[in-house]
């Protein structure tokens, strides 16, 4: 599901849907989940609303790249161990795994920054958002080395070069 906020996105991305749906797609796959049994939400907005939203969640100033909320605690106990799988949803219907926000002029910058395509680096952070909905997480060295490898593997996958070389 994607909302957009902030009408720029429209001029800057035409193919934000898209982009999530693989984004959000590769995520579910890489758990073996199906994807018609759950939704993600997607919020494409800006710099102040980001900021806003950092300062209320987070207790940090000023706006990030991307933020996710989990529906779920899946966050795993041991250093690097894979998450376990969120409650299935009820036979026949489907079940929500959290929500991700993206501010676009951080977005904008950072890619240019890195000289990537915008396209590369949304996806890039769709991704990375799906995956923190996982249970995925960066915050402790073995649990970002496990990410890291998925969003590497993953990115390859949808055409996107490492980030990281």
């Amino acid at each position: 599901e994607l909302a957009v906020e902030e009408p720029a996105w429209h001029g800057r991305l035409p193919g934000l849907a898209g982009l999530a749906e693989g984004a959000a797609r590769a995520a579910l796959a890489e758990q073996g989940l199906d994807a018609a049994a759950w939704t993600v939400s997607l919020l494409a907005t800006d710099d102040a609303r980001m900021a806003a939203l950092n300062r209320a969640w987070r207790g940090r100033e000023g706006p990030t790249n991307v933020l996710s909320w989990p529906a779920h605690d899946l966050a795993p106990a041991i250093p690097g161990a894979r998450p376990p799988l969120p409650p299935a949803p009820p036979a026949g219907l489907r079940a929500a795994l959290g929500d991700v926000a993206l501010a676009l002029q951080t977005v904008e910058r950072e890619a240019a920054e890195a000289g990537i395509p915008l396209k590369d680096h949304v996806l890039h952070l769709i991704l990375h958002g799906c995956l923190h909905l996982l249970g995925f997480d960066h915050e402790r060295e073995e649990d970002a080395a496990v990410m890291e490898g998925i969003e590497r593997r993953l990115l390859a996958e949808l055409g996107v070069p490492d980030p990281w070389a």
